[in-house]
């Protein structure tokens, strides 16, 4: 049914086209002398009113378009000429040739050069030396418009065009039937001042005025894109083209200021539809996203919708829209579709930034109450031995312990702050606390002290987590000798060695850089630490690798 409904659409548009170039062409073939050429031109124009492409057949016609077609009528009844169908031809060429740019197809895009190729050969051969009174190039012309241009004119009606693209599209590219007429008026003018100054026949005129007319669009089509360090015209051009209404770039600057300053996608979204229902061709707009919806002005007939990711963006203006707006809108709407977008990640890697911090917190955090625990197990085993020693070691580890419970509840109230502990205490000092902390396991300390201040909280992490390790290890390995050395030739060193297996290769690659899966455990203690370690100028290296000698260094950056 679609089907034929268009192919009767198409041949209704042939037999109109057909009828109004047939009256047409009755007129100029009759002369504007004739009784008959009146009312023959009032009937053409009526039947353009049905076949025109200007104000689509459902539409209400305007005031200013009911006094355009009654200025024209009066306009043929007492005032019709040859430079009145000049001017007629010219503009019924331009609006013809603005819509070959609509067709895709190839048979509709050389249907309507046939109807320009006629129009101009009408417009060209017989009312312009009628106009300018050239008894040759009017005997040239009649032989043209009694035999052969009345053959051609039935060919329209029988050449094939795809039914799909027909004159169902009524948009017409207004610049490029304004570059189509401006060219006809220059042919034509350009031909009378030849014949004037020059004083040849019109044919000469005419052949001299397309021969320099064609040399200017040489020159032309030679600046549009040159090779010789200019520009060029089609940068000129481009600007045209970006100008739609307001400065484009002002505009878009504007569009990035916004994505720069709204904090989320839903606020640049509003403020980037307000800047787009301020153009002054829009009526109104509206969008629709998977969370949000609005709409801005009044509606109108003529919508056009477009979709960018989960954006759906419907423009409505107040004219219909030309190709060239149509890609001015699209233009506009994949910015806004692509900042969006781009507001959304941002949003997305905020969000997955404060997971991860959460995580690396948490985790360290865990790792941190997991040495506590340990080092409670430790003392709960010492308390229930009957080692003489026992009560005063755990009056000399209880302090210590209970000020790491305290530092890791406050770490817990405000998670933000576990990796910005800047803490610091005296090398010296940190020495004894932690030789006594460990003053029960068999642990070699070594090393030169001195009174430099030192990031207290990272220091105890990173020795904890390398002396737990270190221990764990032993518990495999029971001859593993166990030592902690400083060294303050270069900075501040802090040095964990063991007498063990060396650790396997598949797992040193990744030792710091991310977590290391072992039988011991995600390997996740190292790592964290070494973030720490990082952000506080420090860097946690393996310096040694050997059977019989592993090494941690702790060294300043």
């Amino acid at each position: 049914m679609l089907t034929l409904n268009l192919s009767h659409r198409l041949r209704t548009t042939r037999w109109l086209l057909f009828a109004l170039l047939a009256s047409l062409h009755s007129v100029l073939w009759l002369g504007v002398a004739s009784a008959w050429a009146q009312p023959l031109m009032l009937g053409h124009l009526g039947i353009f009113l049905i076949w025109q492409p200007i104000w689509r057949n459902e539409e209400q016609v305007s005031n200013r378009a009911l006094i355009f077609i009654g200025s024209a009528a009066l306009v043929v009844l007492f005032a019709l000429n040859w430079w009145v169908l000049a001017f007629w031809l010219s503009g019924l060429f331009g609006l013809v040739g603005g819509r070959v740019l609509n067709y895709r197809s190839r048979w509709l895009r050389m249907f309507s050069m046939s109807k320009m190729v006629y129009l101009l050969a009408l417009l060209l051969l017989w009312v312009v030396p009628n106009l300018f009174s050239d008894p040759a190039s009017i005997e040239i012309g009649r032989l043209l418009m009694s035999y052969v241009l009345p053959a051609l004119l039935p060919l329209l009606l029988f050449m094939p065009a795809h039914e799909g693209l027909a004159d169902k599209t009524q948009t017409i590219d207004f610049f490029y039937s304004l570059m189509l007429f401006m060219l006809l008026a220059l042919v034509i003018l350009g031909s009378l001042a030849f014949m004037t100054l020059a004083h040849v026949n019109y044919l000469e005129a005419l052949l001299r005025t397309l021969f320099l007319i064609g040399l200017i669009l040489l020159a032309l089509g030679g600046l549009w894109n040159p090779r010789f360090g200019f520009n060029g015209l089609q940068v000129v051009f481009s600007r045209y083209l970006l100008n739609i209404g307001t400065p484009f770039e002002s505009w878009l600057m504007q569009l990035a200021n916004a994505a720069q300053i709204e904090p989320s996608a839903a606020s640049y979204l509003q403020t980037a539809t307000h800047l787009l229902a301020d153009l002054p061709w829009l009526s109104g707009l509206s969008w629709q996203t998977l969370n949000d919806a609005g709409q801005r002005g009044a509606f109108s007939p003529h919508a056009v919708v477009m979709y960018e990711g989960e954006l759906r963006l419907t423009v409505y203006t107040k004219v219909s829209l030309s190709p060239t707006v149509l890609l001015h809108i699209r233009l506009l709407s994949q910015l806004i579709g692509y900042f969006y977008q781009a507001k959304q990640r941002e949003q997305s890697l905020r969000d997955i930034s404060r997971m991860q911090a959460i995580y690396e917190t948490g985790s360290r955090l865990t790792h941190d109450l997991k040495n506590m625990l340990q080092s409670l197990l430790t003392l709960s085993a010492i308390a229930q031995s009957d080692e003489p020693r026992a009560q005063q070691l755990l009056r000399q580890q209880l302090p210590a312990l209970s000020e790491r419970i305290q530092q890791t509840l406050a770490k817990l109230q405000r998670p933000e702050m576990g990796n910005q502990d800047t803490t610091l205490l005296p090398l010296n000092a940190w020495w004894d606390s932690a030789r006594q902390r460990y003053q029960h396991l068999n642990i070699d300390w070594c090393g030169e002290l001195s009174a430099q201040p030192i990031p207290v909280a990272m220091f105890d992490s990173v020795l904890d987590n390398l002396l737990a390790n270190a221990l764990r290890k032993r518990e495999r390995e029971p001859l593993l000798k166990i030592s902690v050395m400083v060294n303050l030739e270069r900075g501040i060193s802090i040095n964990v060695t063991d007498s063990g297996s060396a650790i396997p290769a598949e797992h040193v690659a990744n030792l710091f850089g991310g977590v290391v899966h072992s039988e011991q455990g995600l390997g996740i203690g190292l790592y964290q630490a070494a973030k720490w370690a990082e952000q506080l100028g420090y860097r946690l290296q393996l310096s040694h690798n050997e059977n019989g000698v592993v090494s941690f260094e702790l060294r300043g950056s």
